[in-house]
């Protein structure tokens, strides 16, 4: 970029590449779907799978990021390398760094919450454009270099041996933030649950913390020696990262205010941001800071500007991908978030050690002081505490469960947290990522068995099986009770939870990891689903809660079809679905995407307490037929006995009881769901609507509204009157 800057006009060359920006947009955005078709075509699984996403990744997103990596070199060679100009550079950067946040706010809170991913695209390309424009303008009425008529040619160096320890820090430094917010926001998410919002709210304060630290670093910089304030920024960034990890585990989980509570997104989204700006902004102040100082540290008069800002700015980049990978896909699987932390402070001390020794005045003054940070950060290294299994356990709630169970277990594994715990009752929970997921409790091994039971009862003659996800193993372990299942196909993208999940609820999964009949397969379930060709009797689905970032793509209607082309003639598919913590919106957006895939669909409701909790989805490719006497005969045969004590265990004692939870038919619903949006994997809405209303109480409601358009199943249900009437008889009451 520095040698075509030299020919062209700086600004000129800006527009070319925000223009450039915009097109990669457009074509990404229009060949991703082709892309997509392309990839699954030839796609494996394991460590092949992993490397074919990666590399269609890049496909798909380094020509715009080379293109904006290359804007900041561009665009600053208009500006002299004095010490007035440096501190330009500093502004532009911040500057830049600031749109950044009002593009993540913008884009998260409301053109995809609104609009869909195509309006968004199109506005990001239309504000480069207008970028584009403006530059190109600037071009043709400025000077090729700020401040000046005659242009010198600037001098083309290779970066200064002495300089080493600049691009080391600065590059340490980047390791140390990207490394850094990768474990805040996995805690973070856990702490605030893990919604599209959380993620744009920890995105826009850490891009938030950059801009300002910049633009005051670069302000500072006449009163300041460059060098040896970017080392004091890394040493003060160890006390923000130590400050940090204080505040995620001893404050933020004890706050007081109605984040529970509030039937108000706005106002709890705002309470998020207050506490993402209380833990996390400080480190980030001084990361901002650190490029301005290093920038400063290694410019001279007369160097090329986009060269030497450019080199900084390389080597901060490929330390912050070097840490966030690193510390993403080995140091916590591998070591947990504590010492992670621990490491990245250490990291972070060293650093400082590395740009300030070699200009720093030999005195005794000097000397104790960078002993005493030394001693200091020793004993914040040693002060950092483990994650309590609590805030993986319970996460926002931490607080109001704090001390009404015992933590039995707790691994951090590289896609998800899982901790077990038991109540005062003896129930068992599992939990994932500061949420329970499944627990013994009832009414949960209730709709966790109706997952597995309903469609193997309704099947004449299942053989195998794909499990979507594994949780508790209670709905994949149900098929165990069915003789005639020859293989369970069990898809769970975190390694750590089967073995866990195997030694607390044995009892309640029959030990489903380890029969024989089961494989499980450690991939995202939709990529197994989209890459496989195997067909299977029943797929049985038992996902995160759809509000969780990523969940939504396993609810679209790409991804519905996908299940439709992967079932055998006669095959039967079930969805568990929440209603609790779900909103109108988002349980009609489900219910609507779901019917227009299976146009034959029909719910089930499992209730507590005698009001609605949640439901199973149930999907089949032609109409739903229920002899009530050949499902009778299947029931009773001697070689089910196991099937029957697994209904009894729940408080089913008859198919009468399980039967009696159908709430309604694709049909029926049609007008509840009517205007409903669609969840497609151009947008994945329920991500944004369900995000929306975590904070809802309404599941008792909206199991009432579902049932006031349930119609008499005369087509759905059939068998000898003294079996039918009092089905028939249980309907019409209800």
């Amino acid at each position: 970029m520095p040698r075509l800057t030299l020919k062209y006009h700086p600004l000129l060359v800006y527009a070319a590449l925000e223009a450039g920006i915009a097109g990669c947009a457009l074509v990404v955005h229009v060949l991703l779907p082709f892309l997509n078709q392309v990839y699954f075509a030839g796609a494996e699984h394991g460590l092949a799978g992993m490397l074919s996403r990666g590399l269609l990744a890049a496909i798909c997103m380094l020509p715009a990021t080379i293109l904006m990596g290359a804007s900041l070199p561009a665009i600053v060679r208009w500006i002299e390398a004095t010490p007035v100009g440096v501190a330009w550079w500093g502004f532009l950067y911040g500057g830049n760094t600031l749109g950044a946040v009002l593009g993540c706010l913008l884009a998260g809170f409301y053109l995809l919450r609104v609009y869909d991913m195509a309006i968004t695209t199109y506005a990001a390309v239309a504000i480069n454009l207008v970028v584009a424009a403006i530059s190109f303008v600037l071009s043709k009425v400025t000077p090729p270099v700020s401040g000046n008529t005659a242009v010198e040619e600037p001098v083309a160096e290779a970066p200064h041996a002495a300089h080493w320890p600049v691009y080391l820090t600065i590059a340490l430094s980047g390791a140390t933030a990207l490394g850094a917010e990768v474990v805040w926001t996995r805690l973070l998410g856990m702490l605030l649950l893990a919604t599209v919002y959380v993620f744009s709210i920890i995105l826009a304060v850490f891009l938030a913390g950059l801009a300002i630290g910049t633009a005051a670093g670069s302000a500072l910089l006449k009163k300041i020696r460059p060098q040896s304030a970017l080392g004091w920024c890394q040493i003060l960034i160890a006390i923000g990262m130590a400050w940090t990890a204080y505040s995620i585990v001893h404050t933020l989980p004890f706050w007081t205010d109605d984040v529970l509570l509030t039937q108000d997104p706005w106002h709890m989204y705002r309470l998020d941001l207050k506490r993402c700006i209380y833990a996390i902004l400080p480190a980030t102040l001084f990361w901002g800071a650190s490029f301005p100082f290093a920038c400063a540290a290694v410019a001279r008069p007369g160097q090329d500007s986009g060269r030497t800002a450019g080199g900084i700015y390389a080597a901060n980049t490929l330390g912050a991908i070097f840490g966030a990978l690193l510390v993403s896909l080995w140091m916590i699987p591998a070591i947990g978030s504590q010492a992670t932390e621990r490491v990245l402070l250490v990291v972070a001390l060293l650093s400082g050690f590395v740009a300030i020794v070699p200009v720093m005045r030999r005195s005794f003054g000097a000397i104790a002081g960078l002993t005493a940070c030394l001693a200091l950060g020793a004993l914040l290294t040693w002060d950092i505490d483990p994650i309590p299994g609590e805030l993986i356990a319970y996460g926002r709630r931490m607080a109001a469960n704090s001390g009404q169970s015992t933590i039995l277990y707790t691994k951090e594994g590289r896609n998800s947290s899982v901790a077990i715990s038991q109540w005062s009752n003896g129930s068992i929970y599992v939990n994932v990522n500061g949420h329970v997921e499944a627990t013994t409790e009832i009414y949960d091994m209730k709709l966790q068995r109706m997952v597995g039971h309903l469609p193997a009862l309704l099947h004449p003659n299942p053989k195998s099986v794909l499990g979507i996800g594994f949780g508790a193993g209670v709905s994949a372990g149900t098929f165990t009770r069915y003789p005639g299942i020859q293989k369970i196909t069990v898809c769970e993208i975190e390694p750590v939870i089967p073995p866990a999940s195997t030694k607390y609820f044995g009892d309640q999964d029959y030990r489903v990891a380890l029969n024989p009949k089961t494989h499980i397969v450690f991939d995202d379930a939709r990529h197994y689903l989209m890459t496989t060709n195997e067909k299977f009797d029943i797929i049985a689905s038992d996902p995160l809660d759809v509000f969780v970032k990523g969940t939504a793509a396993l609810y679209s209607r790409e991804y519905f079809e996908s299940v439709k082309r992967h079932l055998n003639p006669g095959g039967m598919f079930s969805l568990y679905v929440p209603l609790y913590e779900t909103d109108e919106a988002t349980i009609r957006s489900e219910l609507k995407t779901f019917f227009d895939a299976f146009p034959y669909g029909s719910v089930w409701a499992n209730l507590r307490d005698g009001e609605g909790y949640d439901m199973v989805f149930m999907g089949q490719l032609g109409p739903l037929r229920i002899d009530l006497d050949t499902v009778q005969r299947r029931y009773d045969l001697p070689e089910h006995e196991p099937v029957r004590q697994s209904l009894r265990d729940i408080g089913v004692d008859n198919l009468y009881d399980l039967f009696s939870a159908y709430t309604g038919s694709a049909s029926d619903l049609a007008p509840y769901v009517k205007g409903a949006a669609d969840n497609t994997d151009g947008d994945l809405k329920l991500s944004y609507l369900a995000g929306w209303g975590i904070n809802s109480n309404l599941e008792d409601y909206l199991y009432r509204q579902m049932l006031k358009y349930r119609t008499m199943p005369t087509q759905v249900f059939s068998g000898s009157p003294e079996k039918l009437a009092p089905l028939m008889t249980s309907f019409a009451a209800h």
